[in-house]
């Protein structure tokens, strides 16, 4: 059972298309199908059935899936390892980020680092916090740096880095601007503009209205905090954007409220091996801590 196989066959199974499959893997659409016939031969097993254009995996696809993701995870843990034996910073390194960190955090950290170790082949994806959790927890990422879970997963390591301080904020001619005093309250009487409903951030946002059982009027949403003061600053309502976004087209909003933060900082699968290149990273990371 060869590993390019296994490696068609996780890609056909996740994206329900050959063709989407060999555009991921950067080769023919046949080559994906010889690939594909070439496990099924050898595992004397059918793993997907194809039914006009729709394609599923079959009893023994869904077997499989699971044990050929970790016999993959478990083949770069073991490279991984033994790259290290060398001490040498070299190699790939995947990692994610959001893109409010990616644009206000790590810009210094990643000229230092790609600078100091200019053999390592950076592959930085900009995700969803959330996405990026799943990635490291199914070994699709080595390291993530994002906005931190409010329940810690056992499976992981984080640290906290940075703390976002968070202020609720509203274009200068909005309603709430008027208003001599504040409270929460007088928040839920007018349109908000948040991030997504199943993002960390939305999830602090709602759990401090919760606490005063206020309900929140959320018309748009978003997960790119940038979109989000672009909305805010046009007057389509209020939003809570970390401070390091807050310029003259905002004001802030002067709330009878203790301050709001959520925790940014980096994560990685308790259980498997680092690079040396992801070691590196992390000293920096810590290094940054404030």
């Amino acid at each position: 059972m060869d590993i390019q196989s296994l490696q068609a066959f996780i890609q056909v199974a996740e994206k329900g298309s050959f063709s989407r499959a060999a555009e991921a893997l950067f080769i023919s659409q046949p080559g994906v199908s010889k690939r594909i016939a070439s496990l099924e031969e050898q595992l004397n097993q059918k793993l997907f059935d194809r039914i006009g254009r729709s394609i599923t995996l079959t009893q023994a696809g869904f077997a499989l899936l699971p044990r050929a993701r970790k016999l993959l995870v478990d083949l770069e843990d073991t490279r991984r390892l033994l790259a290290n034996l060398s001490g040498e910073v070299l190699g790939p390194l995947i990692l994610a980020t959001s893109h409010h960190i990616g644009l206000h955090r790590l810009p210094p950290l990643l000229k230092e680092f790609t600078q100091n170790h200019p053999q390592v082949k950076l592959d930085m994806r900009f995700q969803d916090s959330e996405q990026a959790y799943a990635g490291v927890i199914a070994g699709d990422l080595e390291l993530a740096i994002v906005t931190l879970a409010p329940v810690p997963d056992p499976s992981l390591v984080v640290v906290p880095v940075w703390t976002d301080q968070m202020r609720f904020v509203v274009a200068k001619g909005h309603p709430l601007n008027r208003l001599p005093s504040l409270d929460l309250d007088d928040l839920t009487h007018h349109d908000a503009v948040l991030p997504g409903q199943q993002t960390f951030t939305r999830g602090i946002v709602e759990q401090v209205f919760r606490e005063q059982d206020l309900e929140l009027n959320v018309t748009l949403s978003t997960n790119y905090m940038e979109t989000l003061k672009m909305m805010v600053s046009i007057g389509l309502g209020w939003s809570l954007l970390p401070e390091t976004l807050i310029d003259d087209s905002l004001v802030v909003l002067k709330l009878n409220h203790p301050p709001i933060t959520r925790p940014l900082g980096f994560l990685y699968h308790r259980e498997r091996t680092l690079s040396n290149a992801a070691r590196k990273m992390i000293q920096l990371l810590e290094a940054a801590k404030s």
